[in-house]
């Protein structure tokens, strides 16, 4: 019998509802082991997209935060941490699901570490296309005028950005959309942390190196795609499980 869970990390789930089984399977997970745990850290991207949270009325949206709240109701504490597909989540959004959300970067302590969160896309410094139009679109005062839009003219604008993104990814070389290793140290010396998860890159991995002769690690989340991947905190360990939705 496996230990108890203390916290649960995952990313990149970009539920729609066109993506019933990955739907699915994050429910199943929301009843069995995320009800289990203490925490559950949601690094990003837990949506396609999320054109503002006026649209946490629309019935999916309203059907996934409504599970999120009895989540929460029941006793796990949840965090999130905005991804580049939502990173239009707000104040309305934490107040109808009980979550609590968090800045890009975040330290924690877990394991008996202190770990550092991200979601994973200021590591990628080498697409600089991408940083800038990040940093664009995390400006307040783009973000309050893009929301002064009506909702439907916001979507439409955003299935653009989506399909110039699809285009651009095939573009561009896959090492320009993955961190830069100059990034990554530098945040781990600017955190003082031993320890990295994020998501984003969709490369699931456990990468060591040596930073200042002090040896750390950065773990990479899985993408979800019908079954339910995630990193787990606990003995004081952290672990890779394959799919915790059943």
């Amino acid at each position: 019998m496996n230990p108890p869970i203390d916290d649960i990390f995952i990313a990149d789930l970009h539920l729609s509802a066109e993506t019933p089984d990955t739907v699915r399977a994050f429910f199943a997970f929301l009843a069995g082991a995320a009800a289990s745990a203490q925490r559950l850290f949601i690094l990003g991207d837990l949506f396609e997209y999320w054109a503002g949270d006026d649209d946490i009325d629309t019935p999916f949206n309203t059907g996934v935060c409504e599970r999120l709240r009895t989540l929460v109701d029941q006793g796990t504490e949840v965090a999130f941490m905005a991804g580049n597909r939502d990173f239009l989540i707000g104040q309305r959004f934490s107040d109808v699901t009980g979550i609590r959300l968090l800045n890009d970067p975040t330290v924690i302590e877990t394991a008996g570490h202190r770990v550092l969160l991200l979601h994973g896309d200021t590591l990628c410094t080498d697409d600089r296309a991408y940083q800038d139009f990040r940093a664009q679109v995390r400006n307040p005062v783009w973000q309050r005028a893009f929301l002064a839009k009506p909702l439907s003219e916001r979507k439409a604008i955003i299935a653009q950005v989506r399909e110039h993104s699809e285009a651009a990814k095939q573009a561009n070389a896959m090492e320009i959309m993955d961190v830069n290793e100059d990034a990554v140290r530098a945040a781990f010396l600017a955190h003082d942390c031993e320890h990295m998860i994020h998501g984003h890159t969709h490369r699931p991995a456990t990468h060591a190196m040596t930073i200042n002769g002090t040896a750390c690690e950065r773990w990479v989340l899985a993408d979800w795609h019908g079954n339910a991947p995630c990193i787990v905190s606990r003995s004081g360990a952290l672990s890779r499980a394959a799919d915790l939705s059943d």
